[in-house]
Order: structure tokens, then C-alpha cells, then sequence
């Protein structure tokens, strides 16, 4: 039986804790015993032995600032400037961030006063934070290699994501990414049987909760088509969360049938977002976050409830498996099928096949249904920019009827207002690597030196931020609109800088789903715009968002949601809308 967190660390730990004392009390041992007349009193001996681990700390706290910066004039480089707020106050704002601040927003303002890239002293250790391009880029791409993971944040999302390919380094990230590239080429995510059906299925779940009266929550929906979609196209097996049914909002919860709650895909998903946002919280912490979970660990009860949901996936794949070594099924036909089906071809461990479950539901479901959700919103907000995503999907598509490939490719106007939404509301809105040895960030923008990174520094990356600067995108840089991705713009702010734009990452690390999640998201507009108009936010139950923001200069202030974000981001409480079936329907 595992041990819980703080158990483990405590263990890791203890020797850095005893050691310097006992060295202490046994350096006096023996000098008394070299030099029996020398006697130093117990008055002095136990202070020093008790305050030699808090001194050695302190000594090396200076030391290493000291070295760091040597070290960096030796490269000709320097090092960030460092946030004046003590450790105490910087963790307690990270932890009261993530629970209801906007995404990104403390490190925003942070860097109003210590600039785009500075460090943050938290008790033992150092964090940079970034919102460089050139970091950026540097990290993901051209110097690809001295960044990873890291242990400490691979321990903190051990609990959800175990050894999963967004949670692992070296030769295992390098078989789940051989494992996983050749089911996303281009035959594959343009096969669009699947999003049909699946969308299908949720418009009239949409529809149906519209003419009983109700708003819909457009982040269930869309949470619950990429789900089911995902698990089809990847393991070759539909969960059939959408079967469950859509949810009534607060105020009508009784109205939920019984069905709806005992429906697996219920529990999964509460699980699923749960599991997600006490794992994140974990990461303001460092190692010290075992202390916090020190007799259990909060998120393994929620990955069970997962394990439970995705385990007859794994279990089919595996007695698939065991029929083809039999010869009773085409081994060809299998190894083409779906991704799971190719994976147990290469392991059946339990543990890693389920990882890999876990991860892979992260990314088909959480990422699309966040670009879909923040997609609607957007529509709530500008009827200009329905109007002319209409009037492009009748004019390439029709009225009725579903995208192809050739059709979606034709599309500019819809491409570019994803890549609006993918700027401003980007479904990972920070990201973190860890140096493996000392390294040497590129100089940033404005004539700035190089950065110094020591070996086993975690960097944060805030793309969402980053994507907003108005020294990288323009004076509108904050204003909503997808022609800037079709008009002089584009050639002078983001061709010279392609870094500037990241919402998949880049380099070996970038999303291998990329054109996965552009294909479905805009099958399921297309689909959407055809038979609804008239987009409006129920302000009777979607969540406010908190009054601070009315008073923010930036963006946020003109948010009418409450946006959040733990590995991904998401509306506090659902997206809630009412639409209008559109009449003009051929």
C-alpha cells in the first residue's frame, strides 16, 4: 500500500535535517576528547547544535545568490530581477490565485513592476517566471534539450497524470510520442464520421433543454461531444457521456434525472475537473506540498474514480490483444484500428496503459472543449463576428450539411477566429520546464542581456499574457478580432515573431492533436452556426466574475464570466447560454 505524501518527503528530507546537527554535537565530542580541558559549555553547544541546519541554510541561501551571479557575469549574461515579497506572501497569493484569480494574473502584475522575466525566492528554492518570446521559443525549441519536466513537478502531478506523456521525461515521453504521432496524420483526423455523429447527438441534446425553457451550459456540452468524440477516435470505443444527458441549471437541479447522475461519464467528470484543479494547486508549493497532504493524498481517490471510468477501455484493448496473439482477430486490422489498440501491442503494464488513458483524455477533452467553450462565449459578445462566420459557412459549406476536408481548408474567416480565441483565451494558459543544467536564456526584446538559469530551476512560461502584449501584438492588442490574422498584422507583428503565438507550444513537445483540435472545433461551429443564432449569456446563472476585476485596466475588466484555470482553462460554474434555432434552414 503507497505511503502518503508527507511520509516519503519527511524520509527525503530527514538526513538534510540531522545530519548538520549531528556533525555539530560530534565535532564538540571530540574535540572534548582530543583536549580534555578544553570544556565549552552546554549553554553554547546545544544552541549551535539546534540552530546548525537554519545557519547552514542561511549560508547557502547567500552562497548560492552569490554563485549565481558570478556564474552569470562568467557568461556574460544576468539574473532575473528578484520579487521583493516574502515567501510567505508570494505562496499564499499563488494558492488564493489559482482558486479564484484570472488566469495568469498575479505573474502579470508582477511583471508591471520587475519586468517580462523575474524571479521569485520561495523559502529553498527559486522559480523564474517569463513572458518572453525569445525564452519561450528558446525552451520549447532551440535549446529543447537542457529543459524538462523536472522531478518535483512530475511528483506533484504524479497523483493524476502518473506516467503519462504530459508528465514524463527521456525514454518514456519518447515511447508515448512514437506511440502516438502516427495516429494523427492527415487520413486519420480528416475521417469526420465521428464529430458528426457526436455532434449530432449534442445539438439536439442543446436544442431539446432550449424548448423546455432552460439555458444550456455550453461547457458541459462541448466538454461532453470532445469527450466522447476523443475516446472514439483514439481507444475505438464511445463512453457515451453524452447519453447521460445534459444538466439542468442550479436552480432546476431537481429536474436532473436519476439516470444523469448515476451515469459514469457524471462522476468521471467531476473527478476529472476536481482531480485537475487540486493537483495545480500543488504547484505553488514546490516539494513542502507532501506537508499539506501529509496523511493522504487528496487527488488519488479522484484518479481511482477515473481509473474506474477508463478501465473497461484498457481491459477491451488488452482482451483484444490477447485474440489476436490467438490469431482469432486480423492482427493488421487491430494495429490500424485505434491508438490503444496499438499501444497494448507494445506494453501491457496496467499502470502505464491507464497513465496514458488519463493523459490523453486531458488533451481531447479538456483542450478542444476549452477552445469551444471560450469559441461560444466570444459569439455571445460579438453578433459582427457571427454574422460573418455565417455567411462564410453558407457560402463554402450551405445551410445544412457537414464540412470536408477541402471545404474547412477554404474556411480563412473561421480559421482566423479560432486563432483569436487560441490568443486571447488559449486553453493552457501557462506552462513550466525545468532547467537540467545551467543555461543561458537568449537576450529579450528592447536590447535586453541574456538570462542566467541554474541547473534544476523551474521556469513558468504565461503565454496567455504574453499573447496580449501590446509591445508584440500592437496598440489593439487587447480587442477581440480575427482579421488580425488575415490583414498587414499578421506580416508585421507575427510572421517576424512566430513565438509570439503558441497556444500548441512548439518544438518536439508540440501538440501532436493540433490539427485535431482545429478540425473538430470547427465541425462543430459549422454544424452549431447552421441551425442556431441569436448567442446571450443567462446572466441568471452564470457565475460573476469577482468584483476586482470591474476595477482591473486590463482585459479582464471586460469579462462577463468567471474565468479560471487549473491545467487548462475553464468558466467557474459553466458556460450558460440561450440560443435561437435559426429559421432559414433550406
Amino acid at each position: 500500500m503507497p505511503l502518503p505524501p508527507g511520509i516519503p518527503y519527511l524520509w527525503h528530507i530527514l538526513p538534510s535535517f540531522v545530519f548538520p546537527s549531528a556533525l555539530t554535537y560530534i565535532f564538540f565530542q571530540l574535540l572534548h576528547a582530543i583536549r580534555p580541558t578544553f570544556v565549552v559549555s552546554r549553554w553554547i553547544i546545544v544552541p549551535l547544535v539546534v540552530l546548525s541546519r537554519p545557519l547552514l541554510f542561511v549560508f547557502g541561501f547567500y552562497h548560492t545568490k552569490r554563485a549565481s551571479k558570478r556564474r552569470a557575469a562568467a557568461a556574460g549574461a544576468v539574473v532575473p530581477p528578484i520579487v521583493q515579497d516574502s515567501s510567505v506572501a508570494v505562496v499564499s497569493e499563488m494558492a488564493s490565485s489559482t482558486k479564484t484569480g484570472y488566469p495568469g494574473d498575479m505573474m502579470n502584475q508582477l511583471s508591471k513592476t520587475y519586468g517580462k522575466t523575474f524571479q521569485l525566492e520561495l523559502f529553498q528554492r527559486t522559480l523564474i517566471v517569463t513572458f518572453e518570446p525569445e525564452h519561450i521559443k528558446a525552451i520549447l525549441s532551440t535549446q529543447f534539450d537542457d529543459f524538462e519536466k523536472g522531478s518535483v513537478f512530475i511528483n506533484q502531478m504524479d497523483s493524476l497524470l502518473g506516467t503519462g506523456v504530459f508528465n514524463a521525461d527521456g525514454e518514456m515521453w519518447k515511447f508515448h510520442r512514437s506511440m502516438t504521432r502516427p495516429f494523427f496524420t492527415r487520413e486519420r483526423i480528416s475521417d469526420f464520421e465521428i464529430y458528426q455523429r457526436n455532434c449530432d447527438t449534442a445539438l439536439r441534446a442543446a436544442k431539446t433543454r432550449l424548448n423546455e425553457g432552460f439555458a444550456v451550459d455550453f461547457q458541459d456540452l462541448v466538454s461532453r461531444f470532445t469527450l466522447d468524440s476523443a475516446s472514439e477516435f483514439l481507444f475505438g470505443h464511445m463512453v457515451g457521456s453524452l447519453n447521460a444527458g445534459i444538466p439542468y441549471p442550479p436552480s432546476h437541479a431537481d429536474l436532473n434525472s436519476s439516470s444523469f447522475y448515476a451515469h459514469p461519464s457524471t462522476e468521471f467528470v467531476k473527478a476529472f475537473s476536481e482531480g485537475q484543479m487540486k493537483s495545480v494547486s500543488r504547484l505553488g508549493y514546490g516539494p513542502e506540498w507532501a506537508l499539506l497532504e501529509f496523511g493522504k493524498d487528496s487527488v488519488k481517490p479522484l484518479r481511482k474514480v477515473i481509473d474506474n471510468f477508463t478501465q473497461p477501455l484498457m481491459v477491451e484493448a488488452l482482451r483484444r490483444r490477447e485474440q489476436e496473439l490467438k490469431g482469432e482477430v486480423d492482427s493488421k486490422n487491430e494495429e490500424d484500428g485505434n491508438l490503444l489498440a496499438h499501444l497494448v501491442r507494445h506494453t501491457q503494464d496496467p499502470k502505464v496503459l491507464q497513465d496514458e488513458l488519463m493523459n490523453l483524455l486531458v488533451a481531447g477533452r479538456d483542450t478542444t472543449g476549452s477552445l469551444l467553450t471560450s469559441s461560444v462565449y466570444m459569439l455571445t459578445q460579438h453578433p459582427n463576428v457571427v454574422k460573418r462566420l455565417r455567411d462564410e459557412i453558407f457560402e463554402k459549406v450551405g445551410p445544412t450539411g457537414s464540412p470536408t476536408y477541402e471545404q474547412m481548408r477554404e474556411m480563412k474567416y473561421m480559421r482566423a477566429f479560432l486563432n483569436e480565441i487560441l490568443r486571447l483565451y488559449p486553453p493552457v494558459p501557462a506552462n513550466t520546464r525545468t532547467s537540467n543544467k545551467d543555461v543561458v536564456l537568449p537576450p529579450g526584446r528592447n536590447g535586453q542581456d541574456p538570462i542566467y538559469v541554474p541547473a534544476n530551476t523551474p521556469v513558468f512560461y504565461i503565454t496567455i499574457h504574453m499573447q496580449r502584449r501590446e509591445d508584440l501584438w500592437g496598440p489593439d492588442a487587447m480587442e477581440f478580432d480575427p482579421d488580425r490574422f488575415l490583414d498587414d498584422r499578421l506580416r508585421k507583428y507575427l510572421v517576424p515573431n512566430p513565438f509570439i503565438f503558441c497556444p500548441f507550444n512548439g518544438g518536439p513537445r508540440i501538440c501532436l492533436g493540433q490539427q485535431f483540435a482545429y478540425h473538430e472545433a470547427t465541425f462543430f461551429l459549422v454544424r452549431l452556426l447552421q441551425q442556431f443564432t441569436n448567442f446571450t449569456l443567462d446572466d441568471s446563472v452564470n457565475a460573476k466574475p469577482p468584483a476586482a476585476w470591474a476595477e482591473a485596466t486590463d482585459r479582464k475588466a471586460k469579462e462577463k464570466v468567471h474565468l479560471l484555470s487549473h491545467l487548462t482553462m475553464f468558466v467557474k460554474g459553466g458556460l450558460w447560454i440561450h440560443m435561437g434555432e435559426l429559421k432559414t434552414q433550406a
